[in-house]
């Protein structure tokens, strides 16, 4: 098929949904699609076979776009939307499979000219407006409601990344329409430089401790404050690697590692590249998930199962509607309750769970039943 591909983010950049978005873009390259991809004017190109980018217009007060809703979003998804109805005009397209809240313009435009339109639901955005407290409005948080119910009942085919989704969605459209796809898959070579290995350890590293490591946006929901009162409760053996964030939140949250008298147990790295990602968590002993708010699985988490490191997280539906307690260690969102956790996870405990994980990924997470599930959400584009 020729595919309009609309993704309302800065695309690539390391975090959740661009890299859901990456990767769906490769399953669709494997099962020999095309893709013209309509997204944001930021963000590094990524050569994939059958991919052509096209960016919209950048106002030029946009340096960047936070997660999550902002009013930067607004002005880009103005120029985003005619950037597409522009793609439309020039080219015949098999499908429209639009991200986020691309949503509405592929509602839209599926009506305008009959093209069917896959709708891939990476959250509720609904839920996205009370996660970020974007606004207090009830009107406005109405109108997404409206449009969510609009784009779900118009999409063709629909992709939800979780159970919770699923459930959710199942609601408002028919449960035939739906497919579930972790974002499980991820580009972890291999075989890693055993040079690189030695150097990040050294960065991080040089005292031998135990390192605990986070990698993720630095958004309140993600239960950061949390480590922190964590870190005051381990004893000294224990070291925190927080890797993520834009430079702003990393200032804010150095400022308060310092007001608390953890500069000597917790460092920041600021954002990383998805190639070194893999390193860091390589050299950890522990991994952490402690995010504290919203239902949708964290996109690391597979990443941190796949790792061989013992994976300590909240006891939260965000986590436990795909893991267990066999393949992480999972903790109230308490700090006491969950240094407990890390305690338990730099144990021999903590050795079992880890293998148990990487059981666990072989078995259910490969790029073949990732590419099987795309294929399933395709294959319901054709069926009224």
């Amino acid at each position: 098929m020729k595919i309009l591909m609309i993704a309302p983010e800065p695309f690539f950049e390391p975090r959740g949904t661009p890299f859901s978005e990456y990767f769906r873009i490769k399953s669709l390259s494997r099962l020999g699609h095309e893709i013209d991809l309509v997204t944001y004017p930021l963000g590094e190109d990524k050569d994939i076979k059958g991919l052509k980018i096209y960016r919209c217009l950048k106002p030029p007060f946009v340096k960047s776009v936070k997660t999550g809703p902002s009013s930067a979003k607004i002005f880009l998804d103005l120029f985003l939307f005619f950037k597409a109805a522009g793609r439309l005009m020039r080219t015949k397209y098999d499908m429209i499979h639009t991200h986020e809240e691309a949503n509405i313009m592929g509602a839209f435009f599926s009506k305008m000219t009959g093209t069917p339109h896959l709708y891939d639901m990476h959250s509720s955005l609904v839920q996205q407006m009370e996660n970020f407290k974007f606004t207090k409005s009830k009107f406005i948080t109405s109108i997404f409601r409206k449009t969510e119910k609009i784009s779900l009942n118009n999409a063709r085919s629909v992709i939800v990344i979780c159970k919770a989704l699923y459930d959710y969605a199942s609601t408002i459209t028919e449960n035939k329409k739906l497919t579930i796809i972790e974002n499980f898959i991820d580009d972890t070579p291999e075989k890693l430089d055993s040079s690189k290995l030695e150097k990040y350890k050294k960065e991080v590293n040089a005292e031998g401790k135990k390192v605990i490591t986070y990698a993720g946006t630095l958004e309140t929901y993600q239960g950061i404050p949390l480590l922190l009162e964590c870190m005051d409760m381990l004893d000294d053996k224990f070291k925190l690697v927080l890797i993520g964030g834009k430079p702003a939140q990393v200032e804010k949250i150095r400022t308060e590692v310092k007001e608390k008298g953890l500069q000597d147990k917790v460092i920041l790295l600021g954002s990383k590249s998805p190639d070194e990602i893999p390193y860091f968590l390589n050299i950890s002993d522990i991994l952490v998930s402690p995010r504290i708010l919203g239902t949708n699985i964290p996109l690391k988490i597979y990443s941190y199962l796949k790792s061989g490191v013992p994976l300590v997280a909240t006891n939260l539906y965000t986590h436990t509607q795909s893991i267990t307690s066999d393949i992480a260690i999972l903790k109230n969102p308490e700090a006491a309750d969950f240094a407990e956790g890390i305690r338990e996870a730099a144990s021999a405990k903590g050795k079992k769970i880890s293998e148990n994980a990487v059981k666990f990924c072989k078995k259910n997470y490969s790029q073949k039943k990732y590419d099987e599930l795309v294929q399933e959400a395709l294959s319901k584009i054709k069926v009224k």
